[in-house]
């Protein structure tokens, strides 16, 4: 890690750390004390469960109030007129983001709003077969459940280990449930509740060496962990901008090659319907266009702190507390121990305590907020940290594992 922060800063609390290299910065506490100081945080918790909904910083949050109050000054002049030049406008920034040709990508409302978008529209038949994992999103499972009542789809459920021993095990556990019916592959490109990061690119290689496409379930790691969605090799990706791109609520984004916009169908049928524009895919009706407007805000932060230097904190901030935790005889980890295969999400268990209660716990003794995990073989707290997370806050969390036996 060679770069340093950018010299063009929004936030100027942090000025005087530009020329510091990031891989310095990651573990300067006094630093992240002053990237927390742009955050408005609840003192009264500690809040451990930022993969559901990532707090936005004030600056974000101050852009976000602006675009609503013009939005309602300009009233329906602004919903007839540039309303929809301006959602492109910002897919084209997401798509520089997300390393990819700009009409390949729109702008949703979450990641199940894409992935189901996709779930529900594809040709299926009768007998067709699709592949997923028991660790996948429960939303997800639904919609394939639901395609399965209604198009005689048959579901290949196969289960994900928690630290495999290589990239291979886990491409053949997908191979493994692929037969000459199979039309698609879900995979998530990292797991919601353990944090573990799959090998998205070798499980698609493999699939599409048997004629499977896949669709990739990334809420978990755009504006989290660096890369571009064309590099993965997928057909369909979808994410959610609420989470690691620090987006208000409401915009999420669904990619596919070019090839495939005309065989699936909208889940809401579009006014225009050409079957070449993958615009045709997000009619949504009437929705909050000013969260739409605040994606430009966030991309601005996000690339302000700079995405290498978030992700090495994340991991760091993972690492920090799961390696002091993971050999205790009372522990159960669930997330791999090899760095590469997370970032900043793990989940723990107790082998005496039901994630519930260990939840309740957490907070009403130690006021840790956690997501509390019991599906999949998953049980435990789901524990993320975000940005302006500090390790003393992590530090409780480690006393709080120790003494809860």
């Amino acid at each position: 890690m060679s770069a340093v922060i950018p010299k063009r800063i929004l936030f100027t609390m942090i000025e005087k750390y530009t020329s510091e290299p990031a891989e310095k910065l990651v573990y300067n506490e006094d630093f992240w004390l002053e990237v927390r100081k742009g955050y408005r945080l609840n003192p009264d918790i500690i809040n451990l469960e930022n993969g559901y909904y990532n707090i936005i910083p004030e600056q974000t949050l101050e852009r976000f109030i602006k675009h609503v109050r013009e939005v309602n000054y300009q009233g329906s002049y602004y919903m007839r007129t540039v309303q929809f030049e301006n959602k492109k406008a910002m897919a084209v920034k997401l798509a520089a983001i997300a390393g990819c040709a700009t009409d390949e990508l729109i702008i949703t409302r979450n990641t199940t709003d894409s992935l189901d978008t996709i779930i529900s529209g594809y040709p299926w038949k009768e007998g067709d077969e699709a592949v997923m994992a028991l660790q996948d999103y429960p939303t997800m499972l639904t919609m394939f459940r639901q395609i399965e009542k209604r198009y005689g789809v048959v579901n290949r459920i196969v289960s994900v280990p928690h630290d495999p021993e290589s990239d291979e095990e886990i491409a053949n556990l997908y191979a493994g449930a692929i037969t000459e019916k199979t039309k698609l592959l879900m995979v998530c490109h990292m797991i919601n509740i353990t944090g573990q990061i799959l090998p998205v690119r070798k499980i698609c290689d493999m699939a599409h060496s048997r004629g499977v496409e896949v669709m990739v379930d990334g809420a978990h790691t755009f504006g989290h962990i660096r890369f571009t969605i064309p590099e993965l090799g997928c057909d369909y990706f979808g994410s959610s901008l609420h989470k690691w791109m620090s987006v208000p609520l409401g915009a999420g984004i669904l990619w596919m090659k070019n090839e495939h916009i005309s065989k699936i169908w909208p889940l809401m049928a579009p006014a225009n319907d050409s079957s070449t524009d993958i615009s045709r895919l997000n009619h949504t009706g009437t929705h909050p266009v000013y969260t739409d407007l605040t994606v430009e805000d966030a991309i601005e932060y996000y690339l302000m702190l700079g995405p290498e230097l978030k992700e090495a904190r994340l991991r760091y901030l993972q690492h920090y507390w799961s390696d002091k935790v993971r050999n205790l005889p009372h522990i159960e980890m669930y997330t791999p121990s090899n760095p590469a295969r997370s970032c900043g999400i793990a989940t723990v268990g107790m082998k005496n305590m039901k994630p519930a209660e260990m939840a309740d716990i957490l907070f009403k003794k130690y006021k840790i907020y956690t997501a509390p995990i019991d599906i999949a073989g998953v049980h435990g707290c789901r524990i993320t940290p975000n940005v302006f997370t500090t390790t003393t806050e992590l530090d409780v969390l480690v006393r709080a594992l120790n003494e809860l036996q």
